[in-house]
């Protein structure tokens, strides 16, 4: 089975998060055809819907060094089927392109390693070390269920690896372009401000909470930090802003806002709580706050392996990879707690997006890559 015909099939199952729609199944029967351990692992729960399909596959030979590839087969629901040119879980082929939902994003990437990995072992059967991959179907979620519950079993049961590679989309134009090699920190706030609720003609027997906000939001706009060598700067987001009043003559009682805060390392989730606290009680009492963490900024790399990648880049594509830290978070943000992590995969121009597609020759390219990648580490 080549690549594109694997993505094909990969395409064909309906994975929307955290359902795997059976492509797990699908990929531990090839993978142990390959002579790979398959472990599936289920976590969550039926009733509640977030019962969750993983698996975690190896093959060892000897006791060199221990490289993973890691991914998610969960995809995003397509939306509105009217707005696509094709059904979007049946891939259609046209000029190049490959579409259907998670082409990109990221069984495009999870079709290249396997292929890569495949081609490695037909010409390096007797290679020095193990190959392993995390499959899991829970990242487009809330992502509680998949990679991290599989890193915490990785931990109980002390399985070692020493760098994974994470097929996230990570090139804007085309492959080779950039890796992450780590993540900023996301943190979700809903900030409340209370005031006394009244009639607007007599404002003096009111208290508007909304003069308030304002000056609440202009103390928590004030920079954070001036970011780092690794990091750009922590910057927050307003993203929404309510009384929930609907009547033109009443003072509202509160108001509620919602933002998120994308921190590099010189914070933790903790101390940027700390930092929130101490900005909006300069300025007043009257509110509360809650906070939703998805993630802690990370930065855990390796200079050895990441030094094999850009290597690899250059050979197959002349391009310089660029190493840095932008965009959202990722399953890497578990992976680092077991071993140094970096995120590379195919073109992200259309991901989520209706129509999504990947270039075959892209999907192509990135193969050849890991491949060389696997070649330099166990040369």
């Amino acid at each position: 089975m080549e690549l594109v015909e694997l993505l094909s099939k990969l395409i064909s199952f309906k994975s929307i998060s955290p359902d795997d729609g059976g492509s797990i199944k699908f990929l531990s029967e090839i993978l142990k055809k390959k002579k790979f351990t398959s472990k599936t692992l289920n976590f969550g729960s039926k009733s509640n819907k977030t019962f969750t399909t993983n698996n975690f596959a190896f093959l060892k030979h000897g006791n060199g060094p221990h490289i993973c590839f890691a991914g998610h087969v969960d995809v995003v629901p397509p939306g509105d089927l009217n707005s696509w040119s094709s059904d979007p879980f049946k891939a259609v082929i046209k000029k190049g392109k490959i579409y259907g939902r998670g082409a990109c994003d990221m069984k495009g990437a999870i079709a290249s390693y396997l292929i890569a990995v495949k081609n490695f072992l037909d010409i390096h059967r007797n290679f020095d070390g193990t190959i392993s991959l995390i499959i899991t179907s829970d990242e487009e979620g809330k992502a509680k269920f998949g990679t991290q519950k599989v890193v915490d079993w990785m931990l109980k049961n002390k399985s070692k690896i020493d760098f994974c590679i994470v097929g996230e989309p990570t090139n804007p134009r085309k492959v080779g372009e950039i890796a992450k090699i780590g993540r900023r920190g996301s943190m979700n706030c809903q900030l409340t401000v209370t005031g006394r609720q009244g009639h607007v003609a007599y404002p003096e027997n009111a208290t508007n909470p909304i003069p308030d906000l304002i000056k609440y939001i202009e103390i928590l706009k004030k920079p954070f930090d001036k970011g780092n060598e690794n990091f750009q700067p922590s910057n927050l987001e307003i993203t929404s802003i309510d009384t929930g009043n609907t009547t033109v003559n009443l003072i509202p009682q509160k108001i509620l806002t919602r933002f998120n805060i994308r921190f590099n390392n010189h914070f933790s989730s903790e101390s940027l709580k700390k930092n929130i606290k101490d900005r909006l009680d300069s300025v007043g009492k009257n509110y509360s706050i809650k906070y939703e963490v998805s993630g802690e900024p990370f930065l855990k790399k390796s200079i050895k392996y990441n030094n094999f990648l850009k290597e690899s880049v250059f050979e197959i594509t002349g391009n310089n990879l660029r190493m840095d830290t932008s965009g959202g978070t990722s399953d890497a943000r578990f992976i680092s707690k077991i071993c140094p992590v970096v995120e590379f995969g195919s073109v992200g121009k259309t991901m989520h997006q209706v129509d999504e597609y990947a270039n075959i020759k892209d999907l192509e390219t990135l193969s050849k890559i890991y491949l060389r990648f696997l070649e330099k580490v166990f040369q």
